[in-house]
């Protein structure tokens, strides 16, 4: 797996963890992403294993993460704070604090969230 997923992987755990628990839901989402970037198995437990411990945007590895990383990890972080079918003002609260640490200017950042929020509403069905 790229070191780049693999930062992704990290950071959404901490997306994960943004209302103070990782809901089944949640390690699904990431279990399939360790799937679609072809992790091996040492690195799916290194995840499984990151993930159990409460992280926060400081675990986030920003130097492992060049611009459209970023930027597929905010889309990432959206979807993932609908999972459960509600995005709570903690996640919410999250979000923007994410986008500001990401840099992402606030005119893009508003367009990839509002993308990935209205393609998140429209999956839930499928969830």
């Amino acid at each position: 797996m790229h070191e780049q997923n693999m930062a992704i992987l990290k950071s959404l755990c901490a997306v994960a963890w943004a209302d103070g628990r990782v809901a089944e839901d949640e390690k699904e989402v990431i279990e399939a992403l360790l799937q679609a970037f072809d992790a091996s198995e040492a690195e799916a437990q290194l995840i499984r294993d990151y993930v159990a411990e409460p992280k926060t945007l400081d675990d986030i590895p920003l130097t492992d993460l060049d611009a459209s990383d970023r930027r597929v990890l905010l889309q990432h972080s959206v979807f993932l704070t609908f999972i459960d079918g509600n995005q709570d003002e903690k996640e919410k609260a999250l979000l923007a604090a994410l986008s500001d640490r990401l840099r992402i200017p606030a005119e893009e950042r508003d367009q990839i969230m509002s993308v990935a929020e209205d393609r998140a509403k429209r999956f839930l069905n499928l969830l």
